[in-house]
């Protein structure tokens, strides 16, 4: 008979018992398994009686960076933290003074790191240093000024700006007369009947000038670099000095500029030291202007009441964020303007270029001499 073959019906094969060790060893089976499920239940209980309950309360939350941060890999130095509230802590227009905040050794937050040569020119200028008397707007024993009760210049006075933005391979050229584009100044030199004489006796002209920068489009993030009197240049065509006077003293709180804030030196060029009433997108990702080094210049308002201020900033007063360049979002280190001393770049972040109109020399001779105001 075949194996595939069917039995024939009624057929019932014999009854054959199991082997007695295979029962044996049913039962331990089942008997390792009952113990070992009774052991897991206890220790499940005794570790929920050890263990306090996962809450908000306990659970350590692990720090994420901020988006700027993640879009780039190689940032660097200070991230803007978009969901900080830090605050705006000079709201009340009370400003604390900047006078002789200056280092020559190396670059610290809230001072400005000078070369050595500018330095030099500005102690032989100090005689031609700007306002000649102390306005009423110190306070606080001159530790601080009030920007509310700091008067302007007089005059309402329209020019024809003429300027230019282009990028071309890794060069950005700005070209410019030196005139405001969209505002108006003040009327210089300052009369004998204006208020502002009384304290600050500005003689110059403003006149236009030709200058072009040609400005690194890509540059690279490295050590601190000292700075001379110009700093950058602003995208309403104007020119940006640094925070001093030619005496090395608070050139906002001891200068009298006009309603935009800026005033002409000695050569007719017509200059910001702090960031201009009349610069009205302050926003820290929107650009509005271009340091010596390349990178760019922004205001800095987070958010409504959210508001940047020297000490939210690295040594050069600069942060890493993203700003709109060319009409798209990058991600790139800038200095920003802030309220308070020293309000712009204070050292570079890349090599800067010589400041139009300036002589050419070696490394020596980089930076430009301090601008004098008044002779």
């Amino acid at each position: 008979m075949y194996n595939d073959q069917q039995p024939s019906p009624g057929y019932h094969p014999p009854f054959v018992p199991e082997p007695k060790n295979k029962k044996r060893r049913q039962q331990l089976v089942a008997l390792i398994v009952g113990v070992l499920l009774v052991a897991g239940a206890a220790a499940i209980v005794i570790y929920q009686s050890a263990t306090p309950a996962l809450t908000n309360s306990n659970i350590e939350a692990t720090p994420v960076p901020s988006s700027s941060a993640m879009q780039s890999p190689l940032v660097q130095g200070y991230v803007l933290d978009t969901s900080k509230q830090y605050g705006d802590t000079y709201e009340n227009g009370v400003l604390p003074v900047g006078d002789s905040k200056y280092t020559t050794s190396g670059a610290k937050k809230g001072y400005v790191y000078a070369c050595s040569q500018y330095v030099g020119s500005m102690v032989s200028g100090q005689a031609a240093a700007g306002a000649s008397v102390r306005g009423p707007w110190f306070v606080h024993d001159d530790t601080k000024y009030d920007t509310g009760k700091k008067i302007s210049v007089s005059g309402n006075v329209s020019w024809k700006g003429d300027f230019s933005n282009t990028v071309s391979g890794s060069v950005r050229r700005i070209s410019t007369n030196d005139l405001p584009l969209n505002h108006t100044t003040g009327t210089f030199p300052i009369t004998t009947t204006d208020p502002a004489y009384s304290y600050d006796r500005n003689p110059n002209s403003i006149s236009a000038q030709s200058f072009t920068y040609s400005l690194n489009s890509n540059p690279q993030y490295g050590d601190p670099q000292c700075v001379g009197g110009q700093v950058g240049v602003m995208l309403t065509g104007v020119a940006l000095f640094n925070a001093f006077d030619a005496g090395g003293r608070d050139a906002g709180a001891w200068e009298v500029q006009d309603h935009c804030s800026g005033h002409p030196e000695k050569q007719g060029s017509y200059h910001y030291h702090t960031l201009s009433e009349c610069i009205k997108d302050v926003s820290v990702h929107t650009i509005i202007g271009y340091a010596l080094d390349g990178f760019p210049i922004t205001g800095p308002t987070v958010s409504t009441g959210n508001v940047l201020t020297t000490n939210d900033l690295d040594e050069c007063h600069g942060i890493t964020s993203m700003v709109m360049i060319g009409g798209k979002e990058k991600t790139t280190y800038h200095y920003v303007m802030t309220k308070d001393f020293p309000y712009s770049v204070s050292c570079f972040r890349a090599t800067p270029i010589q400041p139009p109109g300036q002589a050419q020399g070696g490394a020596a001779q980089r930076m430009p001499p301090p601008h004098v105001d008044h002779l």
